[in-house]
């Protein structure tokens, strides 16, 4: 599906979003390739994002995808509008073991209030893709305006 985007300067808006978030940060997670309603992150396998079998956690795999969705969302929003997560739904169809995860959102459908958007976990395994994750989220647009003192609210 082609989308097109009200912001021409989406990509830039989107690095500069993804360099400032304090939970990809953490992971060390980096944001690979952006287009009209879809992305793509990376994230490397660290101790830090493991479970105690030595895959990524599923935790860690949900947000990576959650992330994708919003990202993918926000693709095609105007330049002063927000997304949020309304809802979403993980399916985990393998254990995810590799060294590198990546996630893949892209958007299905575009509403003007809500957004649906599917992602997929991937790993690399010799040199060959595997599918051990798929989300399918729904995403808000709203504006986010600032109170005072850190404080935001949400208007939808």
């Amino acid at each position: 599906m082609t989308f097109i985007t009200p912001n021409p300067d989406f990509g830039v808006r989107l690095h500069e979003r993804f360099s400032s978030t304090g939970t990809m940060g953490t992971l060390g997670a980096r944001l690979v390739r952006v287009g009209p309603g879809e992305v793509e992150l990376e994230l490397p396998y660290h101790h830090g994002v493991s479970q105690n079998n030595g895959f990524f956690h599923g935790g860690i795999i949900g947000t990576m995808l959650d992330t994708a969705c919003g990202y993918a969302a926000l693709t095609i929003m105007p330049a002063d509008d927000e997304v949020l997560t309304v809802e979403y739904k993980i399916n985990f169809l393998s254990p995810a073991a590799g060294e590198l995860l990546v996630a893949r959102g892209r958007v299905l459908r575009a509403g003007k209030t809500l957004t649906i958007c599917e992602a997929d976990g991937i790993m690399a395994v010799d040199g060959k893709e595997k599918c051990v994750a798929r989300m399918t989220a729904t995403m808000i647009a709203t504006k986010l305006t600032t109170l005072g003192q850190g404080e935001t609210d949400v208007i939808v």
